[in-house]
């Protein structure tokens, strides 16, 4: 693009070179003109034998005869089998089986140790054994009773000496305010500096501000009003038909029509000078339903004790 006066690759698309396209002017081919299963239909194809449904035969199974797990063993008795398997032990016994000597020992009561294997034990023995002499423990640590108080304004309950009392003033701090206020007033030599051309907020004088203060506020005595009440001339009068309790007369009656009357012509005559009258239209009438009118029509009194049906043929 570049030989050609164009934009170089790297101001169109930021890369050095632009590489080339593989695909340009190749055909496009759709999914469609592709076969599915191109392998399908060519050579040799592996046709199976069919599926094959369990039943009751060995049809379906991959052998061909059904092999039992049990086939060929002889039948083994189990009461036999222990029989023997009692000889086999008996026959690693030495020496005949164990007798004991003589029959069990039963005890004869709590604390009898008749039948036992070890026999009597001295630690169980119920005689009294002599003890050792009695040792005084001795006398316990004898101290001064405590001191009562819970510290907090008693004295004498601490371990150590009792702190000595130092007095201290309830004013020492104003007292001492006072006396530094006292030395810095006689340091003084005059009055307090005043600066005659302090700032001010106007450059003029303020015309609202008065050095004499002002006259009290005179209070403006009420005036009485006399206010009397409304009382009506006469009392309320009530409606009785003939508007008696309205402000005004009832007005006369005047009969005036909703609507201005226009004036009609002269009514439309034929040709015979009488008023026009338009033939009526049509009228209605009871009919008979369809079903009723084929009856009629098809039975008569002529045929209806031969006639078979009720609804004749259409």
């Amino acid at each position: 693009m570049a030989d050609r006066g164009g934009k170089t690759d790297m101001e169109r698309i930021g890369l050095f070179q632009e590489m080339e396209y593989v695909t340009i002017g190749d055909k496009f081919s759709t999914p469609q003109s592709k076969p599915f299963n191109e392998a399908a239909h060519k050579n040799k194809q592996m046709l199976p034998g069919g599926s094959k449904t369990n039943s009751a035969l060995q049809a379906g199974f991959f052998d061909e005869k059904f092999a039992r797990v049990m086939e060929g063993e002889a039948y083994s008795d189990p009461v036999k089998r222990r029989r023997q398997q009692r000889l086999k032990q008996s026959k690693k016994n030495l020496s005949s089986a164990f007798l004991p000597s003589s029959g069990d020992k039963k005890p004869s009561g709590l604390g009898n140790h008749y039948g036992t294997l070890g026999g009597p034990v001295g630690a169980f023995s119920p005689s009294a054994r002599q003890g050792k002499a009695y040792k005084s423990p001795g006398k316990n640590v004898i101290t001064n009773p405590p001191k009562k108080g819970t510290g907090y304004g008693y004295p004498n309950l601490l371990v150590g000496k009792q702190y000595s009392y130092s007095s201290n003033s309830y004013d020492r701090g104003k007292e001492l305010r006072r006396k530094e206020q006292a030395a810095s007033s006689a340091a003084l030599k005059g009055g307090a500096f005043k600066l005659n051309m302090h700032p001010r907020g106007y450059f003029d004088s303020n015309p609202y501000y008065a050095d004499k203060p002002l006259p009290p506020l005179k209070k403006k005595s009420p005036t009485k009003q006399d206010i009397k009440p409304f009382r009506p001339s006469h009392p309320a009068k009530i409606i009785g038909g003939s508007k008696a309790g309205t402000f005004d007369p009832y007005p006369s009656h005047s009969n005036d029509p909703y609507k201005p009357k226009v004036a009609k012509g002269p009514k439309a005559l034929n040709s015979s000078g009488k008023i026009f009258t338009p033939s009526p239209g049509p009228k209605s009438a009871p009919t008979t339903s369809i079903i009723n009118q084929n009856v009629y029509r098809s039975i008569n009194s002529s045929n209806f004790r031969t006639y078979g049906t009720t609804m004749a043929s259409a």
